[in-house]
């Protein structure tokens, strides 16, 4: 598993604008500077981030973006959902059902258990981290997401039945 580089790439250029004191925006040129990539790469994240509500554009002089809400208020689960989506959606097994119409393991999957639970601590560690968590130094952000994975409440999920 990986994640995109729009996901990762985006959530970079949320963060440089999270960091900004009140008041203060950035352009385009200078969130592609500071995490090199091409002005066009950039301008299409943050054209994505603002269509979707994390950031706003701002006109003027001291015009670029700024959030659009608190960095409090933004969770990492609901940025990278914006960005590229989650690790595995419901329609996983008929997207991967190789050359059949559906799934051969469709009626037993243990792989489909594993995604499942998976995507559950993913979700429970995103949803609960926000962009200011993330805001802080390595160290702290490293303590806030150790803390959620030791006290994750993964319950054993029902199986699937995909007839």
């Amino acid at each position: 598993m990986k994640l995109t580089s729009q996901e990762e790439y985006g959530l970079r250029c949320l963060l440089q604008i999270g960091r900004l004191a009140p008041g203060g925006s950035l352009t385009i040129p200078e969130i592609s500077q500071a995490e090199g990539i091409s002005k066009e790469y950039a301008a299409k994240l943050l054209r994505l981030l603002r269509q979707t509500g994390f950031i706003k554009s701002v006109r003027g002089q001291a015009g670029g973006y700024i959030l659009a809400r608190p960095a409090a208020e933004i969770t990492i689960g609901e940025a990278l959902a914006a960005l590229g989506g989650r690790l595995y959606e419901a329609g996983f097994c008929q997207d991967h059902s190789g050359v059949s119409s559906v799934c051969n393991r469709s009626v037993d999957c243990s792989v489909r258990s594993l995604w499942r639970g998976v995507q559950q601590l993913v979700d429970q560690v995103l949803g609960k981290t926000t962009l200011k968590d993330l805001l802080s130094d390595e160290q702290q952000a490293a303590s806030h997401v150790n803390g959620l994975v030791a006290t994750a409440d993964i319950r054993p999920s029902p199986p699937v039945s995909h007839s």
